[in-house]
């Protein structure tokens, strides 16, 4: 009925997707918080175009982890070990809290939900595989926590849920503990020699200080959430993540300088993902705690965050287009290797 090529035409594509690794999950989370950052400054066309491109990126990658799980349930565990893995979580997060900004509130808490039952098992499978000098991948424990923080914390303000507000403080708090963890596990070598991902030992910050900064933002709705006391703490240690993520962004730039890496990388994304963050970490800071100097340094950290999304994005495509053409090629091959003669 049909030729012989024609039925071969999906596995390239299959074959090329397999390739992925579970940091591609970075480029969500990239994309999502470009938009939340974008919708801060007032950019909101653009934001949702980002917006849509995050959903898409999530809808692809989410059907893969399901049909790892369900299918291929090997591959799956052996990824599911791999601090990348968390990126499902982050991602999720991420996207979940756009979509907050956004008024839908109950597809934001479904994300939620989501992400808090992927959490815990996706946690341990990582953490119990933690060794000693990691790349900057071992963040992304730090990272996903927060991100549970974030969400929650821009829920209860949307939704005036207090007890959500408290539940977040418990990731928060987390959060910085398996940040100091993973800091000593981190091998300082590779903010020379990273491949992208060593940035994540400032975006984790970063998203900390945004977590902090929306339940700051949560107690200002008029909720009471809790006392004086508690409250200053809360104030004191989000601008202490918030100028620790800018010490970090000022060395890990100045060792892009030192140690060009212009070649593209998947964990690229990862690179884009704490340059996006400390934008909107920045520009929530200084909104919640009305500190208006802030947010011309937060405005100029959000254009070179697109920047950046914009040259790895076209480095994406490129080594897309070249791996969909190795593998369709590689396919043909096979294809007439093993037609009857």
């Amino acid at each position: 009925m049909s030729s012989g090529t024609s039925p071969a035409s999906p596995y390239p594509l299959r074959a090329w997707w397999a390739q992925r690794p579970p940091a591609a999950g970075a480029a969500v989370m990239a994309t999502g918080i470009l938009s939340v950052a974008l919708h801060l400054t007032g950019h909101e066309v653009l934001s949702r175009i980002a917006l849509v491109l995050a959903c898409a990126a999530w809808l692809t990658l989410a059907a893969n982890f399901v049909y790892l799980l369900l299918v291929e349930r090997a591959q799956w565990v052996t990824r599911a070990g791999t601090p990348g893995a968390l990126t499902a979580v982050a991602a999720t997060t991420v996207l979940g809290t756009r979509i907050s900004l956004f008024g839908w509130s109950p597809v934001a808490a479904a994300l939620l939900a989501l992400a808090a039952l992927l959490w815990p098992g996706l946690l341990y499978l990582v953490v119990t595989h933690w060794g000693r000098r990691m790349p900057g991948a071992v963040f992304l424990g730090c990272v996903a926590t927060e991100g549970l923080a974030v969400l929650g914390a821009t829920l209860a303000a949307t939704t005036s849920t207090a007890w959500l507000a408290h539940a977040s403080l418990v990731p928060f708090w987390l959060g910085i503990v398996l940040y100091l963890i993973a800091l000593f596990r981190f091998d300082l070598r590779q903010v020379a020699r990273g491949s992208g991902d060593h940035w994540v030992a400032g975006g984790a910050l970063a998203i900390s200080a945004l977590a902090g900064a929306k339940l700051l933002a949560a107690a200002g709705t008029g909720m009471y959430l809790w006392n004086n006391d508690d409250y200053a703490v809360l104030h004191d240690v989000t601008v202490f993540l918030l100028a620790l993520d800018l010490a970090w962004y000022a060395v890990l730039l100045a060792a892009e300088i030192a140690w060009p890496r212009v070649r593209y990388d998947v964990r690229r994304w990862s690179t884009v993902f704490p340059l996006g963050m400390t934008a909107a970490a920045t520009l929530s800071v200084a909104a919640v705690l009305d500190v208006p100097w802030l947010d011309a340094p937060g405005q100029a950290l959000l254009w070179i965050a697109v920047a950046a999304w914009l040259a790895i994005g076209a480095g994406a495509v490129f080594q897309a287009r070249s791996g969909l053409r190795s593998a369709a090629v590689a396919d043909t091959g096979e294809i007439r290797s093993t037609a009857p003669r």
